[in-house]
């Protein structure tokens, strides 16, 4: 969006003063949805955010804080989960619906593209109207879907509702880094961003690992009817604990109890406009941002989303493994993801040093699966700290545009995986995607880490 001359300056000033301590109190403060994102708002001085209120979430208790941001988290690993956890039930939907096994594979493709773009419709929307309602009604709305999914009969109906679904369900995987940079302090944030990151990332293992015993067990149609009682969980954990995490003293709620949360109003007076929606493209102007994006993006597809589209038909070929034992594989995975987040920070170095070691192990292909979860969750939670740092005042649309380069580039993936896997064989394509990971994601972001570390010092 387009600012005038006075209102750049005052942004300008306004970024420079609350990035900063607040004298008095001694903690940051953020300006996350204040100043950024409406050009018709001016600077906050600190009586904004230096009062009593209890609908000002700097005077939450730090368990209130952390609640809203596990809770968020696990909204985040939901849209993940729920796109693929369908991936061992492909054979069933194949034979029920007649349809090829690719064919089946798209319900979990467009999936991934609506993750990665609804957002962009979400995030002026829950500026505007607040989050707390947006997410009610994201989860409810997504609750109802998996029930019709439940009860499909035909391919197109099926399709609807995972389109559906995952349109609704994908708030948070969007603007859960302005939830986090809004309600940590700085030296904590790369902690809680990485429970985001964690939780958003160990969904696409986790789903198809857990729905695969659930296939073979109770059927193809309970994994629907287990999505559904999670969101309805998820619904009533947001009624008991959650709240508005968007705070604006000139519109408090009037209305207290839960009533007054759920029932939507605008807590701004800024009204939509389609500038709001393509805004968080503008952050490709910066280069912190838009090459840690991207390889994010490159290194995600090739050590995850790779990894999950190749090893059910990989693993199913050659052993013959049912939904259940192809689920299995996803343990690697799932381990690779947490044991990369608890080491991250200081402790990587270390722990490299002993995977260099770990070789008694001897299903190959598990552990270098696990291997390349471990790498993909530290490149994950650095990378999107590293971004949202760059432009912290925009740390809801840094979150808007770093998901859009992954779930786009993750889309195109499954298109092409398996004619390459193919041509290629294991080995070849494996080669291709080291190559790719070097050239285009750790060379550069190597420069501009070089970059950066220079132009801070000066």
């Amino acid at each position: 969006m387009t600012l005038n001359v006075a209102e750049h300056v005052s942004f300008e000033r306004a970024r420079e003063n609350l990035d900063m301590k607040n004298p008095s109190s001694g903690s940051p403060v953020h300006l996350e949805h204040v100043v950024s994102i409406f050009p018709d708002h001016q600077a906050p001085d600190d009586t904004i955010w230096e009062n009593n209120s209890l609908q000002n979430p700097r005077n939450w208790s730090s368990s209130k804080k952390n609640a809203q941001i596990l809770m968020v988290a696990f909204h985040s690993m939901m849209g993940t989960f729920m796109a693929a956890g369908i991936i061992p039930a492909y054979d069933t939907f194949a034979e029920d619906y007649n349809i090829t096994v690719p064919d089946a594979s798209y319900l979990t493709s467009f999936q991934i593209l609506l993750l990665g773009l609804s957002p962009l419709i979400w995030n002026p929307i829950t500026a505007i109207y607040g989050r707390y309602p947006v997410t009610l009604f994201s989860v409810f709305g997504s609750m109802i879907c998996n029930i019709g999914g439940a009860r499909c009969t035909s391919y197109g109906a099926q399709m609807a509702t995972r389109v559906i679904t995952a349109f609704l369900i994908s708030p948070p995987i969007g603007n859960g880094s302005g939830v986090i940079t809004e309600l940590c302090e700085p030296e904590h944030r790369g902690k809680k961003l990485g429970w985001w990151t964690l939780m958003t990332t160990i969904g696409t293992p986790a789903g198809p690992f857990f729905m695969g015993f659930v296939i073979k067990n109770i059927g193809v149609q309970w994994i629907f009817w287990i999505f559904a009682i999670i969101n309805l969980c998820q619904f009533l954990f947001y009624l008991a604990f959650g709240d508005e995490t968007i705070y604006n003293p000139e519109n408090e709620r009037q209305t207290t109890g839960v009533w007054g949360k759920m029932i939507p109003r605008k807590i701004s007076s800024h009204s939509l406009k389609l500038q709001d929606i393509i805004a968080p493209f503008s952050l490709a102007q910066y280069p912190r941002i838009l090459i840690a994006a991207c390889a994010h993006a490159i290194t995600f597809c090739y050590a995850n989303i790779a990894l999950v589209v190749e090893m059910p038909i990989a693993f199913g070929e050659k052993f013959h493994f049912d939904a259940q034992q192809i689920g299995l594989q996803f343990i690697a995975i799932v381990i690779g993801c947490v044991l990369g987040e608890q080491v991250s920070g200081p402790m990587c170095d270390w722990f490299l040093g002993r995977v260099q070691h770990a070789t008694t192990w001897n299903v190959t292909p598990c552990v270098g699966a696990a291997i390349a979860s471990f790498g993909n969750q530290m490149q994950t939670t650095i990378l999107t700290t590293f971004a949202v740092e760059s432009k912290k005042e925009r740390a809801s649309q840094v979150g808007v545009f770093v998901n859009i380069c992954r779930q786009i580039y993750g889309f195109l993936g499954p298109f092409y995986f398996p004619d390459m896997f193919t041509t290629l064989g294991l080995g070849g394509a494996s080669g291709v995607m080291v190559a790719v990971i070097a050239g285009c994601a750790l060379f550069p972001i190597m420069a501009v880490q070089f970059v950066a570390s220079r132009s801070d010092k000066h």
